[in-house]
């Protein structure tokens, strides 16, 4: 049976070391291949001991390793054009394990976290592999064994590896796949950017447009116009519960942005009379620099009914451009199981 676990990380609520356990026995479990998409990949000496001991025991079984990351960026990115930096390190890092590893080029960012194993099982999620995310962040990783899905994610790993490029990725076309968690029968669909990444936000605002009894949002940022636009009609409408989290401080730094750009003012007063009207809990994390502490409420997860949506992919117009993956999953226990992590962060982070 294809199978799905969840698990959810927050703020001084998890040990790295136990973060740590958990992606290093996905990894000792691999008996072929790890293909490795990161985005940020950066740990201190500890856990980088831990990964280096599973990666050499599997390096030693025989077992195919290969690492893609966003990396290949100018040290001083264009950003007036829409250039986006890679994060400080990632590179250095992902060639110092010794593995193969090819640089992703791209005028955005190669943002996914996912790990194929044996073309049969999958690690995704928000998380990336830093020990601020293991610890500081609000997070949320799926493993999958399911080699339907499986596949898809390596179709995409593929392309990545052989472009060396991710403009021009991701448009596979992919079918809801079953899937069981809690002993119930549940179904997900995969959909990746930059090549369906218009179709992820209709599919997104479809989706919320549609819902009968709530929308819950646990998301870094509520950027999409598309999806601000849907939010907004279902509170004005009163029939449908909208709540949730966000990072306030991190949206705060969304609006000086769209002061910038006139077509986006629209958007400051429509997210304002949302996080109001749907008393939206914000975490306020630290400003982003790159030597600030990350302390950020990394989620990307929107709970529509009982369909969790979830993944690497910010609810923002720049991860329609950017090399992301997102899934659709439908499943009543999952739903709840994500529900009550929502109430935690509600709860952790009200005022």
């Amino acid at each position: 049976m294809n199978t799905l676990s969840v698990f959810f990380l927050a703020e001084g609520e998890q040990t790295a070391d136990s973060v740590m356990a958990r992606l290093t026995d996905f990894i000792r479990a691999a008996k072929h291949t790890l293909d490795i998409a990161v985005y940020d990949m950066r740990f201190s000496e500890s856990l980088r001991a831990q990964l280096v001991a599973a990666l050499r025991d599997r390096a030693h079984a025989v077992v195919q390793i290969r690492f893609c990351f966003d990396g290949d960026k100018p040290a001083e990115p264009n950003v007036a054009a829409g250039q986006d930096p890679a994060p400080a390190g990632t590179s250095a890092f992902v060639q110092s394990l010794g593995y193969p590893w090819r640089r992703i080029a791209g005028m955005k960012l190669m943002h996914s976290k996912f790990i194929v194993r044996d073309r049969a099982s999958i690690w995704t999620g928000s998380t990336n592999m830093t020990d601020d995310a293991f610890t500081l962040m609000e997070n949320n990783v799926v493993a999958i064994d399911s080699a339907p899905l499986a596949a898809y994610y390596a179709e995409d790993f593929e392309q990545l590896w052989e472009k060396e490029n991710f403009e021009n990725t991701g448009k596979i076309r992919t079918e809801p796949v079953p899937l069981a968690f809690g002993d119930q029968p549940a179904t997900a669909r995969l959909m990746f950017s930059p090549g369906c990444g218009l179709e992820i936000d209709t599919e997104i605002a479809r989706r919320v447009r549609a819902a009968q009894r709530r929308v819950r949002i646990c998301s870094l940022l509520i950027n999409s116009g598309t999806l601000i636009g849907e939010l907004l009609n279902l509170l004005r409408a009163g029939r449908v519960q909208v709540d949730g989290i966000y990072d306030r401080t991190q949206m705060a730094e969304v609006y000086t942005q769209w002061q910038e750009v006139p077509s986006n003012h629209w958007k400051i007063p429509a997210l304002q009379e949302i996080v109001s009207r749907a008393h939206l809990a914000g975490k306020n994390s630290t400003p982003y620099s790159p030597t600030s502490r990350h302390d950020f409420m990394h989620n990307k997860v929107l709970v529509v009914d009982d369909t969790v949506i979830t993944g690497s992919y910010n609810f923002s117009r720049s991860a329609q451009f950017n090399a992301e993956n997102i899934l659709f999953i439908e499943s009543t226990p999952l739903a709840e199981t994500y529900s009550r992590y929502i109430d935690h962060l509600k709860s952790k982070y009200a005022g």
